[in-house]
């Protein structure tokens, strides 16, 4: 089951992707957030759209999507968590997952517009592979963790450089910044994707492709990653871990790369759906 949400900006309302339609179900749910999940939601829509698929509105095609989710907890990422990605920035390979946080402030759609923030030089991009937390999780294990997964989505990790490593501290400051989570174009249920360690992930700029990586190539795994991180904090049904990039990013360029107004990326990942945002000034 593919999940959206869809119309203007603050306003989206639920639907599906069913049989290749759009479908309205905001007669079911208001919105795919933490209730939602914690209430068993997903279960429920799957035998809700089965049984009155023929019944439900079709969405229009010309309407914009938005994040496939509403406003989780948290966005919990992954630094360096593809060994070529942790070279190319000279960075040793992690021993143990590196943990920061983005801001859901920077949640946007994944086609809208990315800004460019006030004083950025070194605005960059990071395709990933984002899953969502399906119901509450407290020092989980490894072997069980899987059972804890809602939903995977695409994610385009935008990321100013100089604010992240340069302005001291952590580099939550470099991540956070407004439109720097695109996500969607729809969460996917774990059923829809036959092997999630096996999946192209790709970003193009200016129609070049910059990246083309494969999460086989992940340090720490999805079952992992859950497991650690909830050691140290409570995920949320709702909440979001993105799990890292492969090489190609604008930092890892002799001499570096940095995205400038009027480009335009594009990305996505096999069964997840592609994303297209073109960059804007601040204020422009």
């Amino acid at each position: 089951m593919k999940l959206i949400r869809y119309g203007k900006a603050g306003a989206e309302k639920t639907g599906v992707i069913y049989n290749g339609k759009r479908l309205d179900v905001s007669g079911f749910a208001s919105n795919f957030d933490e209730a939602f999940f914690e209430s068993d939601g997903l279960a429920q829509l799957k035998e809700y759209v089965a049984t009155g698929h023929g019944q439900l509105p079709v969405v229009s095609e010309d309407e914009r999507l938005g994040c496939p989710v509403g406003r989780p907890s948290k966005i919990v990422c992954i630094g360096l968590n593809y060994a070529d990605h942790a070279r190319e920035t000279n960075a040793p390979t992690p021993s143990e997952p590196i943990i920061f946080f983005k801001s859901t402030t920077a949640i946007t759609g994944p086609n809208d517009d990315v800004i460019i923030p006030k004083g950025s030089q070194k605005t960059d991009w990071e395709v990933e592979l984002a899953v969502l937390i399906g119901k509450k999780a407290s020092y989980v294990t490894e072997a069980e963790a899987q059972t804890y997964i809602g939903g995977y989505l695409l994610h385009n990790d935008v990321s100013e450089r100089e604010f992240q490593l340069e302005r001291n501290g952590t580099w939550d400051k470099g991540k956070g910044c407004d439109t720097f989570a695109p996500l969607g174009p729809y969460l996917v249920t774990p059923d829809e994707i036959e092997d999630v360690n096996n999946l192209r992930l790709w970003l193009s700029v200016n129609g070049k492709m910059m990246q083309d990586g494969t999460t086989a190539n992940l340090i720490f795994n999805i079952p992992y990653l859950i497991a650690y991180i909830s050691r140290f904090m409570t995920l949320l049904p709702g909440d979001i871990i993105s799990t890292g990039t492969p090489a190609g990013v604008g930092l890892g360029f002799k001499p570096p790369v940095y995205l400038n107004p009027g480009d335009v990326v594009e990305l996505g990942i096999d069964g997840l759906g592609t994303q297209k945002q073109t960059l804007r000034a601040y204020n422009q």
